[in-house]
């Protein structure tokens, strides 16, 4: 079987981790940005998930020649209007803030806020080629933020973003766990028929059975 190569247009490993356990198929080959030797920032002042993950995608499919997947997401917490959104990783109001001085910059402007902090993640993945075409495809996971942190696996917001399904936080379910509910896995599931269709496959799931 000839093999169809992906870029996943992100610099962020615990992003690719999980898109890759997603994206698992017979005759796909995942590739990085840093293992086709591409350090490439894009700018994201797009207005929205979907502006933002289609520069992304756009820049590093043309930079690379192969069709490649982008992804923007964010944090909306329903007490705060919907912040910090599309702005989630610029949050906290200091250029080299760490993921964790975002969550304690959430949790300072929540404190005063009454509880339960209803929240939700989204993110919009982009698919494009190299000759310009674009799909797009959203994804959520519905949940609330908590004042403790709790969990030490995933990334960003994860440790203080309980899914009161799983009585946990996101922190502390495992991958396969994460990528059966969150809001990348929802998006990426969501675009099934949009990657069929760019890299050439037949219609059928993404998941490596």
């Amino acid at each position: 079987m000839e093999t169809i190569k992906l870029l996943l247009a992100t610099n962020n490993l615990g992003k690719v981790e999980e898109m890759s356990a997603i994206l698992a198929r017979p005759g796909l080959s995942l590739v990085t940005p840093a293992e086709l030797g591409i350090n490439l920032q894009v700018a994201e002042d797009g207005l929205t998930y979907a502006e933002n993950a289609t520069l992304k995608a756009l820049a590093f499919s043309k930079a690379s020649g192969l069709i490649a997947l982008a992804d923007d997401s964010g944090l909306e917490v329903d007490v705060l209007d919907g912040q910090p959104g599309i702005h989630s990783h610029r949050f906290a109001p200091w250029s080299s803030a760490s993921d964790a001085d975002r969550r304690r910059y959430l949790l300072e402007k929540l404190r005063e806020k009454p509880r339960p902090w209803f929240a939700h993640f989204h993110a919009t993945v982009a698919l494009a080629s190299p000759d310009g075409r674009v799909g797009i495809a959203s994804g959520e996971c519905p949940g609330e933020v908590i004042p403790q942190e709790r969990g030490t696996n995933g990334f960003g917001y994860d440790p203080i973003f309980f899914i009161p399904a799983y009585g946990r936080t996101m922190a502390e379910l495992d991958l396969q766990e994460k990528n059966s509910i969150s809001h990348r896995a929802n998006a990426i599931k969501n675009a099934e028929a949009i990657i069929d269709e760019m890299l050439g496959f037949p219609p059928g799931p993404l998941k490596n059975n």
